[in-house]
């Protein structure tokens, strides 16, 4: 007498097409990428020769710029989501949230 039920094959379901939405890059990627490749140029730049940098000048520049594009990018986003209807006031599921 076993309490072991006999075993089903495994039926995979199929994944789910991907939204617009899901499919979309995050702000903050688009940012980090942008400096990231902004201080990959600065540095040739600067070992070329072409121009002299002043590293402080430079920092604060980029900081200005990430921050400036990140809250500019985050209104953007929040003001396409509120028009598009997907948020949590219009019946969508909480999968489709944006948030993680």
């Amino acid at each position: 007498m076993s309490t072991h039920e006999p075993t089903r094959p495994f039926e995979a379901t199929p994944a789910p097409e991907p939204t617009a939405q899901a499919a979309r890059a995050r702000v903050s990627t688009v940012v980090w990428g942008l400096i990231v490749v902004a201080l990959a140029a600065l540095i040739i730049i600067s070992k070329l020769g072409l121009v002299a940098l002043n590293g402080n000048y430079v920092l604060i520049g980029l900081m200005i710029g990430a921050g400036a594009a990140l809250v500019i990018g985050g209104l953007v986003s929040a003001r396409s989501r509120k028009g598009s209807g997907s948020g949590p006031d219009s019946g969508a599921g909480a999968a489709d949230s944006d948030h993680r």
